[in-house]
Order: structure tokens, then sequence, then C-alpha cells
């Protein structure tokens, strides 16, 4: 079946969609190739065939850590990530199916909140382990062993072995690779993946759940916790249990970022500080994050010194709103309220300094109004599509609702046809959350039974959408529903290609009405 799939033509399209659509497709590999024109998109698709392909180099980049380190990115070319996402549609089955069932990081339709979620399924009540093994692999990506990927991923091994055997370019000079799969790289999440997984299945074997050692697996990529009874469990039992199955592999744990902790102390794991207070379980956001959030937030502000308040608050809104809803399934309101004051006093220094001479009451009056019960809020205006002028304000975090997030469940897996009702009701529970205040982009979702009229594939989070008048504005079309489509975004960019837009755009129907 990988082997029909990765010389399929409809498979070979979608690869080089893939490539040409995310974020990456502004950076070049070593041939400084890239598939900007339908023209070089086509010809991709002609090329990309598993015979007599041989990748070519990576080319070497970094990008700064938060900790001030630098992390190496090994680059593909365009050709080689068209190649990589063709045969990664034939892995990801096999390797979410394969996968352990509380790996959360780098699979479909799995956060962050889902694996945060399952520590508190197995640390929370009065009567779970009490210690956690935080455990980090040192430079997973990079030190990966090609053999043990050779001998154990369930693919084209010779194409598998010219990814890993590529080698990089670094400041125009050639290096081979004897070890790792490149970051940067759009199967290398994948295999890290097939690389870990199996060790909750070992942890399982050696440590029963009858035997009442509590010893239970979070992973989030490279990322894991441990939990365990005692302290003695985890640092004489578990601990060399996960260093031999990571020796197989040619991994090894960092000594500096694996630590065992009581659940009392508190630990902190992908943003969040998990911790019990007075044997209450609790989660809030960590001060690492917190404190880099609001840097980003100070860095932001002093590059629109002298930008106009509408460009401000149109960079500032999405980062606050992202920021807060990535923790409303926390125990997040006091430190909403923290960000928001430091927000405030930011505003006010930026406001002393783009008007020197005037006294703070002055820039208060300038910039801020009074909305309802809350006064000092930022606001300006800018122009809608039809140029009346449209008021924006600056979105307050303590405006995120504190929410439970559901957690998916651990066995669920979304190529089997058994889950996909499933995964329709879990799709459309967050639909609802991602358009709540949006009540007509929600009916229209409904509406259209969540797919795309243009393609008839799904609208979600993940492929993004966009609204589409069928009668266009400049045409005297209006803003209601009947006037109205969400679309993926690739494919509102296809109809307005083609000859005359608004004909076809006129013609369109809902997948509902088509039957499909």
């Amino acid at each position: 079946m990988q082997f029909i799939l990765t010389r399929s033509y409809s498979a070979r399209c979608l690869a080089v969609r893939r490539v040409t659509e995310n974020s990456g497709r502004r950076t070049a590999g070593v041939d400084g190739q890239k598939f900007d024109t339908p023209q070089q998109k086509a010809q991709a698709i002609i090329e990309l065939s598993t015979e007599d392909y041989k990748a070519q180099p990576l080319k070497r980049v970094f990008i700064p850590k938060r900790n001030g380190k630098l992390r190496p990115l090994g680059i593909p070319t365009m050709q080689d990530r068209a190649q990589q996402a063709l045969h990664l549609l034939a892995l990801e089955p096999i390797a979410e199916t394969t996968a352990d069932p509380n790996s959360y990081g780098f699979r479909k339709a799995r956060s962050v909140a889902d694996a945060i979620e399952q520590c508190c399924n197995v640390l929370s009540r009065s009567n779970s382990a009490q210690w956690t093994l935080e455990g980090d692999i040192q430079s997973c990506f990079d030190e990966i062993s090609h053999e043990w990927l050779l001998s154990h991923t369930p693919m084209n091994l010779t194409i598998l072995r010219k990814w890993l055997k590529a080698g990089l370019i670094e400041q125009d000079v050639y290096q081979p690779t004897t070890a790792g799969t490149p970051q940067g790289g759009i199967i290398s999440p994948a295999l890290m993946n097939l690389t870990l997984d199996g060790l909750e299945t070992l942890l399982g074997k050696h440590f029963p759940a009858h035997h009442g050692k509590q010893v239970n697996l979070v992973r989030y990529a490279d990322d894991f916790i441990i939990t365990g009874r005692s302290k003695e469990i985890l640092e004489n039992e578990v601990k060399p249990l996960i260093v031999e199955f990571l020796k197989e592999r040619g991994l090894k744990l960092s000594e500096n970022k694996t630590h065992i902790t009581h659940i009392a102390e508190g630990f902190d794991f992908l943003g969040k500080h998990i911790r019990k207070y007075g044997g209450k379980f609790l989660t809030r956001p960590s001060r690492d994050n917190v404190k880099s959030f609001l840097n980003e937030i100070k860095a932001t502000v002093g590059q629109h010194l002298h930008s106009p308040v509408e460009k401000l608050l149109l960079t500032l809104n999405p980062m606050i709103r992202g920021w807060a809803i990535f923790h409303r399934s926390s125990a997040s309101k006091a430190t909403y309220h923290k960000v928001d004051d430091y927000i405030f006093c930011e505003l006010s220094r930026w406001m002393r300094r783009r008007h020197p001479s005037k006294n703070l009451a002055w820039c208060y009056k300038k910039y801020f109004t009074r909305v309802g019960n809350r006064s000092y809020v930022l606001q300006g205006t800018i122009l809608d599509r039809r140029g009346k002028p449209r008021t924006i304000r600056l979105f307050k975090a303590m405006d995120v609702p504190i929410k439970r997030h559901v957690k998916i469940i651990a066995t669920a897996n979304p190529y089997d046809p058994k889950w996909e009702t499933y995964f329709e009701e879990r799709m459309a529970l967050q639909m609802k959350e991602t358009f709540h205040g949006y009540d007509k982009l929600l009916k229209l979702w409904f509406d259209q039974d969540g797919y795309c009229p243009q393609c008839g594939e799904k609208i979600t989070r993940e492929t993004g959408w966009h609204l589409h008048h069928r009668v266009w504005v400049v045409d005297g079309g209006d803003d209601s529903i009947a006037n109205l489509i969400l679309l993926h975004p690739t494919c509102h960019l296809q109809l307005h290609a083609q000859t005359d837009g608004r004909l076809v755009s006129s013609c369109l129907t809902a997948p509902s009405e088509k039957g499909v």
C-alpha cells in the first residue's frame, strides 16, 4: 500500500501543495530554488518520482533558543521536502497506529493541552503518585542512530538512507551526517516519534498497574515525565530502564534537565507549572513562559515607537489572544491580570517616549477611551474593505474565560474508520470554541457541514479558512449569510485566479447540497 501511495499522482500533488503552502516555503535549500509559480509546481510534481532520486545536502542554519544558545536546523531543498512529504503520507498512518497511547507531540488531533490533562489524570488524585521524573533527551533530533532507524522504520529504506546520509553544507563546507535527522525536515518529527515509541509499553511491562508503583508516562516530542510512588523507584528502577532504552537508539538523557521532583514542590512541563498546593492539584503558566511572553511584548512595543497606534494594536492583539488561549485550561486568571497590568505599563512608557514634552494625563486622553466599566482602553481606527472606519481596541488577556480541556481518548486513531464519528464530534466542539463570538462564521461552518465547497475537504483550525463573497463587494455584494462562503485559503486564491472568479463563486454550493 505504501508502494502504491508513493507513486500516486494525487499523492504527489498533495505533497507539493503541502511544501508550497507552509510557513517555510520562502526558505530555499542549498540549490536556492523555490516553487513560487504554477509552472514550477507542475514541474515538481512530474519530477517527484522515487526512481533515480538523489537527495541533496542540507543547508545548515542556526536559530536562537530561549536560553541564549543556538538551535541547529537542517533545511532540505524544496524537491527533497516534497519527497519527504510524499513518503510521510504513507508513513504517518503506520506511526499513528503503533504510537504510544500517551504520546502527544507531532501527532494529528493532539496538543499540549491533552498532555497537560493527562498529567492531571495521573497526579491529581489523593492516592496518585507523588514523585515525577522530568526527562529531557540531549540533542534528540541530532543524535538518533541511523542504524536503528534503518532497521526499524517501516518505509522505503533506500529513500530513507539517502535522506539520512545526504550530509550538510555549513559556511560553504560540506560535512557528512553520521547520526540524527534534520530539524527542518518534514518527516523528521514522525521519525523521532517512531524512535521513542515503545517506551510506554516497556514501562507497562516492567511496572504493571496492579503492582502499585504507579509508573505512568506522559510524552510530548522529546520531553516527558514519568510518575512513581517513591523517589527510589524512579531513581533505581525507572531511570536505568530509560537509559538502556535510549542507548539502543543512540540517545541519552540530559543530566542538567532531568530531575526527580515531589509534586508538592512542583515542576515545569510544556510551559506550565504543575504542582499540588495543600493536596489540591493546579496547573499555571510557568514563570519562564510568562517572562518570555512579556519580553516579546516589550520588544514589540519598542519596535512600534513611531508606528500608528492601529499598527501596534494589529500586532499585539494576536499575540495576547494566542498566549491567553494557550493557557485558558489552567488556573491562569491571576496571571492574566498581571500580564494586562504589565502591558498597560509598557504602553504608558510607549506614550511618554512618543510625547516627551507632554504629561501622562494628556497621553491617556489622546490614546485611551472608556468602554463600559473599563477605563484606559487603547483604541484606534482602521478602514474596512468598503472604506468605512472601524474601531479596534486592545485585547485583554482577562477577557479569555477559563475552560477545562476535554482530553482526547488515548487510543483514538484518526486513521481508523471506527473513530471517524468521534473525531467529527470533537472537531465540531473545537470549531465552536474557535468561532466563539463569531456566530456568522460558526453558522456557515455548520451549514457547509464543515467542508470547503471548492475542494470538498474539511475546514479545520489546522487548514485555516477564508470568508468569500459570492457577489463581490465591488459589485454591490453585502455581508449577509446568503452571500458568504467559507473556503480554504488556498481554495480562495484558486477561485480568484480563475478566468472569472465572480461567475464561478456564484455557482458554488455547500457539500451537503452536493451529497458529499
